[in-house]
C-alpha cells in the first residue's frame, strides 16, 4: 500500500507513468498493476510481478535505474511504504 501525501495524487500518477518504463524494462519484470482507492483517494495499491524475488531485490533494488525510480517517486510516499512479496498459492 502507497500512502501518497495529500494534494499530490496527481503529481504522483504523473510521475508514476514517467517511472513505468524504467520497472517494465528490468530483467525478470513481468508486469504490474496500480490501482487508487476509492474511499481514501491518497492511498494506492502497487501490485509487481517479477519472474524472481532476486530480480527484484538484487537486480532491479541494486541498478541504476532504480535510481532514477527513486528520484520520481520516493517523495511522494509519507509514510515509506513496506515491500512484501508474495507467491501464487
Amino acid at each position: 500500500m502507497l500512502h501518497i501525501k495529500e494534494g499530490l495524487e496527481q503529481e504522483f500518477e504523473d510521475a508514476f507513468r514517467q517511472a513505468a518504463p524504467i520497472i517494465s524494462g528490468m530483467k525478470g519484470y513481468i508486469t504490474h498493476s496500480l490501482s487508487k482507492c476509492m474511499e481514501e483517494t491518497h492511498k494506492y495499491l502497487l501490485l509487481v510481478e517479477w519472474e524472481t524475488l532476486e530480480d527484484h531485490t538484487e537486480g532491479f533494488r541494486g541498478s541504476s535505474e532504480y535510481q532514477e525510480w527513486k528520484a520520481l517517486l520516493h517523495r511522494f510516499y509519507t509514510p515509506f511504504p513496506t515491500v512484501e512479496h508474495f507467491q501464487d498459492v
